[in-house]
């Protein structure tokens, strides 16, 4: 079964109606639409996962806060595919090519086939020779769209060229590969991600449970077992993971598969995605709760790209409250405790 791409392929995979609404024909001439068969599949059994990728009308409906570069990417962009926002990182876009696409994507006016494309070689040697000239960029992050779309013999060039970079120490891959289409992590691909000298680090994104799915667990087990650890990375989205049964479900998901939990973010203020925005506050009292429930292990920092390429920001809840000179400290059910007087000093 070949890749979902048209509103055709949709409605004939039973994941639209036979006729969609002419509102949804806008919306896929605007944002890019891409199903992998695994994720057809399973958004047929699980809406959470179907109101990732099956596209929606409340997608045209924007508001004036809303910008095609939420997190400012482009204010920080030296050469063309690197992102250096934070001194000892710095992203490399290497393709803004996906095997899927996410509706509410923060870079859905950058990503697709009519998006900023893929790094032509002379492009990627100007992107590395920044990297080269930068001795303060301890950590390579490498993402787009989707790095592991690329071959492994593509792959293979970067990581040579990462591995002769001394001062650059960590390399991480941002990618949703293993959870859409879990085939394509194989031993070549395995293989490839490996580099000599550096600590090599893949970065998963799933923002439900069910996305962790036997062959998806299997291929990140590929991943885990050949040396390569693996941190996660979610989106708080109204309707697919705003409960904390939800959200500690997922949680729980990734550390069965042996990923850590790294990142909870707050939906970026992308064109067309108010329908999946939850409130801070929301988000805070989801956050109190898991961590009243569930393991230390399934606590992600829940984290703002501040609008404008300011950086993130930690906002999760703030469990120290001071009354003068007094300190109490909140527990994970509400409850405030008095800390000794001089201990903290």
């Amino acid at each position: 079964m070949r890749p979902l791409r048209t509103l055709d392929d949709l409605a004939g995979a039973g994941l639209l109606p036979a006729e969609p609404a002419a509102e949804l024909a806008a919306v896929a001439a605007q944002y890019a639409v891409a199903l992998t068969p695994a994720v057809a599949e399973l958004s047929l059994s699980c809406a959470a996962v179907a109101r990732q990728y099956v596209p929606d009308p409340a997608e045209l409906e924007t508001t004036p806060q809303e910008r095609a570069d939420p997190i400012g990417d482009h204010a920080h962009m030296p050469v063309k595919g690197v992102v250096h926002r934070y001194r000892d990182r710095a992203l490399l876009k290497i393709t803004h090519v996906c095997a899927v696409y996410c509706r509410f994507c923060f870079r859905r006016e950058m990503v697709g086939p009519d998006g900023e494309g893929t790094l032509s070689p002379a492009e990627l040697a100007r992107a590395l020779d920044y990297v080269r000239a930068h001795e303060e960029i301890w950590e390579v992050i490498v993402t787009g769209g989707d790095p592991l779309v690329l071959s492994p013999r593509r792959i293979s060039e970067l990581m040579a060229a990462l591995s002769g970079i001394d001062h650059v120490k960590v390399v991480r891959f941002h990618t949703r590969l293993p959870v859409v289409d879990p085939d394509k992590v194989t031993p070549a691909l395995v293989d490839a991600l490996r580099c000599p000298g550096k600590a090599v680090y893949v970065a998963l994104h799933a923002n439900h449970a069910a996305e962790l799915t036997p062959a998806a667990r299997a291929a990140c087990a590929r991943l885990v077992d050949s040396g390569l650890p693996m941190v996660s990375q979610s989106v708080l989205l109204r309707g697919v993971n705003d409960s904390v049964e939800a959200l500690g479900a997922l949680m729980r998901a990734f550390v069965e598969s042996r990923i850590k939990p790294y990142y909870l973010h707050h939906g970026d203020l992308a064109p067309g995605t108010g329908h999946f925005r939850v409130s801070l506050d929301e988000g805070q009292a989801l956050m109190r709760d898991l961590r009243g429930d569930y393991s230390g292990l399934c606590q992600p920092a829940y984290v703002l790209d501040i609008p404008g390429g300011r950086g993130k920001a930690p906002i999760g809840p703030d469990y120290v409250h001071r009354r003068g000179e007094a300190l109490e400290i909140e527990d994970p059910r509400g409850g405030r405790h008095a800390y000794p007087p001089g201990a903290s000093l």
